[in-house]
């Protein structure tokens, strides 16, 4: 990534704007230090990508090409906002698809240029991490966090702002991932998450018990790849499985997910003595997940902080909020245009 400068932290009131491309999900929004999230704007490209089961880059791309400066005009009149009233354009560096990574930073810095204002790459699994500090409650640092999307499903604990320690993540299909190719097989489309979790409030809680991955051996790692593969082999095992069956099976996984998360989740209770956890990214929306994770919360006597619903999945307000963190640190970044695809947290400021 290209190369940080370090400055004294700036006190006065600061506009960023958010960029974020990573995926499949244009989002634009506009944070203010003093008056929070004046706009939040966010195009999906689900209906683009549905017909193919899963993302295609080079349309993702594309797509984000056509509407990214438009929905930036519009984010900056939605708030009310002048060029003049940025101080900084904050995008998405990674992780992500490379081509749709380099559209949202190309337009961040070129505008940056223009309008002579700094430009911030943002991580974007940190940008999910922040996210529930845009709701009523913040936690203080240190505390730990779950990150769990369709592309990672990590345990953290976080020390401050950008000092992070991976304690365990997938060493396979992430826990979205796995949402999504079982929702496949059970024909239920893309994606997957919000497609399982409809049909598993129908399933039966008795018929189904589905294995928990790696919660028999030490350390916070998962793994989803082998219980997708239970879940096939179940679903295979039923001649001409009808909705019911569909149904049971959904719930019987979704469950062993929450439950998998929540031991481990439990563990770094136990081993860190952090009472404190941020669950976040798309699969935090989860009704199933949330519940496992509050009773867990309840008897371990912590507290679990959640983004607001509409900021689960990937936004530009978390990028703007991210961005504005490290501007109010006083980090700037050289102008090259360097987006990194694979980008693990534990490497942020190298």
């Amino acid at each position: 990534m290209s190369n940080i400068s370090s400055f004294s932290p700036i006190e006065q009131s600061m506009r960023v704007i958010g960029i974020e491309t990573s995926c499949d999900e244009t989002g634009i929004a506009v944070y203010d230090s003093e008056l929070g999230l004046m706009s939040d704007l966010l195009y999906s490209q689900i209906d683009l990508h549905a017909e193919y089961g899963g993302v295609v880059p080079e349309l993702a791309s594309r797509d984000h090409i056509r509407k990214t400066l438009p929905m930036i005009d519009q984010a900056l009149k939605e708030s009310g906002s002048a060029r003049a009233d940025i101080d900084a354009i904050a995008y998405t560096a990674g992780p992500g698809l490379v081509g749709a990574l380099l559209v949202g930073a190309s337009i961040a810095k070129s505008l940056a240029f223009a309008w002579n204002v700094p430009a911030i790459g943002v991580h974007h699994m940190e940008g999910h991490l922040l996210a529930p500090m845009l709701g009523d409650e913040k936690p203080a640092y240190p505390f730990l966090a779950l990150l769990v999307s369709g592309g990672h499903t990590q345990l953290m604990l976080c020390r401050d702002l950008g000092d992070y320690q991976l304690l365990g993540e997938s060493v396979d299909d992430a826990a979205g991932e796995a949402f999504d190719k079982v929702a496949k097989m059970l024909g239920l489309g893309y994606p997957g998450g919000p497609a399982i979790q409809k049909l598993a409030a129908s399933g039966n809680p008795e018929r189904f018990r589905f294995p928990r991955p790696m919660t028999d051996r030490p350390g916070f790692d998962f793994s989803f790849s082998g219980l997708k593969t239970f879940t096939m082999n179940t679903l295979k095992a039923i001649e001409a499985p009808e909705m019911q069956d569909k149904a049971d099976i959904a719930l019987a996984f979704q469950t062993a997910v929450a439950d998998t998360i929540r031991i481990k989740c439990k563990r770094a209770f136990e081993q860190t003595g952090l009472r404190s956890l941020i669950v976040a990214g798309g699969v935090s929306a989860n009704t199933e997940i949330r519940r496992t994770l509050d009773e867990l919360a309840a008897r371990s006597r912590a507290r679990i902080y959640y983004p607001p619903l509409k900021l689960c999945t990937d936004n530009g307000a978390m990028i703007a909020y991210a961005g504005l963190q490290q501007l109010q640190r006083g980090y700037q970044e050289d102008s090259p245009i360097i987006v990194r695809p694979r980008w693990p947290m534990t490497e942020l400021g190298s």
